[in-house]
Parts: structure tokens; C-alpha cells; sequence
């Protein structure tokens, strides 16, 4: 979404090193340099590990009135492909629920836990070891029954022009993925690698806080982390991607 700011200051976009062409799903990765590429596929420096290795520990944590860790009820095997599937429709709130809300909802009902902040140091540990543990599986969401209705919400939101720029997520990772802007090439701002390592912040980050970026980069009032509209927009591009290898702990500048 930084090319808003740059669109705006009428800067050209010129041909990127790699393929203009692109046909379907493109991680990002794909579009990283390749140093930065070598960090993300190297388990000895990938620096998200640390946050997947801190998530196990509080696995297998005792924590709450229940005197229960999350490898009491569940073992690493059974998480395969839960990060893959996620958000989906909850039935007992009738709306969506990812990731994060579904770790605050085990500790809270079954814990007796309290709720973890959702851009935590605790809470990304969690959510990547979980992610980790689908790594490699394609990304497969349900946007059909209950879901349809969110789904839909999301992608009306995605190319929904906001902010003083006045662009939408999809004029930038829609229409102009694969164009160089400046030092970056533009992505299709997939989420198969998130919770994410961001360099630039020097800090794992979820979904959710990407979102608030790229509104806040576009001038616009960005929603609260968690809220109904991020979950139906991250339902949505999590669609986009589909069949995309889930990527968790990726790098990204």
C-alpha cells in the first residue's frame, strides 16, 4: 500500500526483475529480494522460528483456573491444516472467528485462562507455532453456507476505494502486482506466510496489523484488530490465496 503515497506524487512505475505475468495465486515471497528470500527458507536464520519455538513453550504451558496447557487437550499433529482453514464460521458467535480468537476462546472457556492481547508477544508466538504446524499445505478456506455472507462483506471491502488517497486494496495488489516502485515490487498482498516476521519492525505481526498499515498508509481511519470487517476482509483474501503453501513464519521487509 505503499504505492499510494507514491501514486500520489505521480512517480512511475517501471517493469519489475521478475515476471509481469501473472497468472493466479503469487506468494509473496515470489517478490521478495533474494536475500531477504534466503532468511524466510532458512530455518537457522528465519527469525520467526524464535516466535514458533516461544509458541511451543506456551503450549505446553499450565496456565488458569483449570489447571490445563493446551497439549493437554490437543497434540502439535492435530493442528496440521487448522491455520490453513482458518477464519471460519463460528457457530456459537454466529460470525467469523481466526486464529487468535479461537486461542483467546480455548483459554477462556476451557482454561480458565485470560485473554491474550491479539498483536502480543504471546499471542503471535501462539499463532505462528500454529501456523508452523500447517506449513507447506495448501491454503483452503470455506466462503460457502454461513460463511458466504462474510465473505462476500470482504471482498466488497477489498475493492472499496477509502482513505484521502482514495484507492483500494485491490488498484494495488490487484492491478498493479509485479510493478517495481522504486526499491519494492508491488505483491498481491497474500497471507499465506502471516503471522509474519516484518523487518522493518523488527517484530512478528499478524493479519490483522497489516491491515491496519495499509489503511493507515492510505490516509483512512483503520478498524480495531479483530473487529467483524478485518475478519470478513482477511476471510477474503485468505480466499485470494488459495491453494498457496502456507508459509508461517514468513520474512518480509
Amino acid at each position: 500500500m505503499r504505492a499510494a503515497l507514491l501514486l500520489l506524487a505521480g512517480l512511475a512505475l517501471v517493469a519489475p526483475p521478475v515476471p509481469a505475468q501473472i497468472d493466479g495465486p503469487r506468494s509473496g515471497a515470489d517478490f521478495l529480494t533474494p536475500d531477504t528470500r534466503t532468511l524466510q527458507d532458512d530455518d537457522f536464520l528465519n527469525p520467526g522460528l524464535f516466535a514458533v519455538e516461544e509458541g511451543r513453550a506456551l503450549w505446553n504451558r499450565v496456565e488458569g483456573a483449570a489447571g490445563q496447557a493446551c497439549a493437554s487437550c490437543h497434540a502439535e499433529a492435530d493442528m496440521r491444516g487448522v491455520a490453513a482453514r482458518h477464519p471460519v464460521f463460528d457457530p456459537a458467535t454466529g460470525g467469523l472467528v481466526d486464529l487468535a480468537g479461537r486461542v483467546n476462546a480455548m483459554r477462556r472457556e476451557h482454561m480458565g485462562a485470560p485473554e491474550l492481547p491479539r498483536e502480543s508477544q504471546a499471542m503471535l508466538a501462539l499463532t505462528a507455532f500454529l501456523g508452523f504446524q500447517s506449513r507447506g499445505m495448501p491454503m483452503a478456506v470455506e466462503i460457502d453456507g454461513p460463511a458466504r455472507p462474510f465473505f462476500e462483506a470482504g471482498r466488497e471491502d477489498w475493492f472499496r476505494r477509502r482513505g484521502q488517497l482514495n484507492l483500494s486494496c485491490a488498484q494495488c495488489h490487484d492491478d498493479l502486482a509485479g510493478r517495481r516502485l522504486r526499491g519494492d515490487t508491488i505483491s498481491q498482498g497474500q497471507v499465506n506466510g502471516m503471522p509474519f516476521y516484518r523487518l522493518m519492525w523488527r517484530t512478528m505481526a499478524s493479519r490483522h496489523r497489516m491491515f491496519e498499515w495499509c489503511e493507515t498508509s492510505l490516509r483512512a481511519e483503520p478498524r480495531a484488530a479483530g473487529s467483524a470487517e478485518y475478519l470478513a476482509l482477511e476471510l477474503y483474501v485468505a480466499w485470494r490465496g488459495r491453494g498457496l503453501p502456507v508459509e508461517t513464519p514468513a520474512v518480509r521487509r
